[in-house]
């Protein structure tokens, strides 16, 4: 189907619009988004691509929000895609061809009534981002890295593969869309530290999977120095690129609320890849003219892998670097985090908040979520116990919209959910366990238990 025919616009490779990679910090320098590059040649800080604001707003806020609204759910390639949706604000000049997409985003954005009504917020609200192709948001920043790969490899580029350390969900994602593109995926991954179900997706799909004994600061610590040579691509949140894909979870959430900001977002962070884009994505709304506020920004982390809390507690005065431990958390598992000075931005810049949860509270604040018909990652139970410790401290009022970023989907993490509900769980007091019933095949004594539990 053409673009004209489901009334949209022309696509973005007709329009004067311009994305290209410069320095963070604010050092002099254009670099192309197809050119193998992370951080800046002149201060070594990271990278963010830029998006020439002048042409964008040459269109009225309007304008850009009924586009946007047009394309949600539409099969028409590639705008059906939340992120792709959105293409003149991620990778403007990148040719449909090599667009690598599953559709990823448009995810649900759920109202927790019940569970809002308990802890006396009842306008809470989950974003459910692990209701994705590979059960994470991860999705939405492979999507661009990709496809950006493959406009690369397209013009001739020596790049032949592309790799990233992961502690789970980075890799599920970058295998799925590797495999899409029939691009070779490198997997670096710390031996024994990622669930069944996340070393289970880099393998079914084709990826190269190695398991190194070390945590995951030592897998980034390996393959940034295997990217070198620039024949390998580098995948990991250091590579800004995968940020626009990321930023449209912010976007999405004002779109669903009818462009309406909330006054929270809660998500849990390890990299601090994600509480980046988040902020990155607000912010373009306000340089659009399509709000007017930011919501305040809440990174949420194990208590077990706390650097950036840390680093909060302190008032950034310096970055606080340590070595994580064991959280059930293990996707934050992370002590050196990459993104560090763009999270302080995003914190700082909406009065922000860094707080943190240990095994015992992210396991419970789970499990209460769980009781209510969610089913949730321990990231999840990470921004939860957030959650609940901020209303308890009266920063977050019975009146405010608050969201929690769902990061991930529960059914990667079974062995999570069977051993809280087992008790088996180290330094977590199961509060709301729920362990089967084993019983003879008795109907008396079967009538006996059901009378007795709906009593308790």
């Amino acid at each position: 189907m053409l673009a004209e025919s489901a009334n949209l616009p022309i696509p973005p490779t007709a329009l004067p619009y311009r994305a290209y990679f410069r320095c963070f910090r604010g050092c002099p320098g254009e670099y192309s988004l197809y050119e193998v590059i992370y951080t800046c040649p002149t201060c070594g800080g990271l990278l963010e691509v830029h998006h020439e604001l002048e042409p964008l707003q040459q269109r009225s806020a309007e304008a850009w929000k009924q586009t946007i609204e047009k394309r949600v759910g539409t099969t028409t390639w590639p705008y059906g895609s939340g992120v792709w949706g959105m293409r003149e604000w991620v990778a403007p000049d990148l040719a449909d061809a090599n667009v690598v997409s599953m559709y990823e985003g448009n995810s649900n954005l759920y109202w927790a009534e019940r569970l809002g009504r308990q802890i006396g917020v009842p306008n809470l609200w989950i974003k459910l981002c692990g209701n994705s192709h590979t059960g994470s948001f991860k999705d939405l920043g492979m999507t661009v890295l990709v496809s950006v790969v493959k406009q690369m490899m397209a013009r001739g580029s020596a790049v032949r593969a592309v790799a990233c350390a992961s502690t789970g969900d980075t890799s599920a994602a970058l295998a799925a869309y590797a495999a899409c593109a029939g691009i070779p995926a490198i997997i670096f991954l710390p031996q024994g530290k990622v669930s069944t179900a996340q070393l289970a997706q880099p393998v079914a799909n084709g990826a190269h999977v190695l398991a190194l004994d070390t945590d995951f600061d030592g897998c980034m610590k390996i393959v940034q120095e295997v990217t070198q040579d620039n024949s390998i691509y580098l995948a990991n949140s250091m590579n800004s690129i995968r940020i626009e894909g990321q930023k449209t979870v912010g976007i999405e959430i004002v779109r669903q609320f009818d462009w309406q900001v909330p006054d929270w977002i809660i998500i849990p962070v390890g990299n601090l890849g994600n509480i980046s884009a988040l902020y990155k994505g607000l912010e373009l709304l306000m340089d659009l003219g399509i709000t007017d506020r930011m919501p305040r920004l809440v990174a949420a982390q194990a208590s077990k892998a706390n650097p950036f809390y840390q680093s909060y507690r302190n008032g950034f005065a310096e970055q606080v670097r340590l070595r994580a431990g064991t959280t059930l958390a293990s996707a934050i598992q992370i002590g050196d985090p990459v993104s560090y000075e763009k999270a302080v931005q995003a914190v700082r810049a909406t009065n922000g908040i860094v707080e943190q949860a240990s095994e015992h509270e992210l396991a419970n604040a789970a499990a209460l979520a769980d009781l209510t018909g969610m089913y949730t990652c321990p990231h999840t139970g990470v921004a939860l116990a957030a959650l609940f410790k901020l209303v308890e401290r009266g920063e977050i009022a019975p009146r405010d919209r608050v969201v929690v970023i769902s990061t991930a989907h529960g059914l990667k993490f079974t062995g999570f959910k069977a051993g809280y509900h087992e008790g088996s769980l180290a330094e977590v007091e199961s509060e709301h366990a729920n362990p089967p019933v084993y019983l003879p095949a008795d109907s008396r004594v079967v009538k006996e238990t059901i009378q007795r539990k709906l009593g308790e």
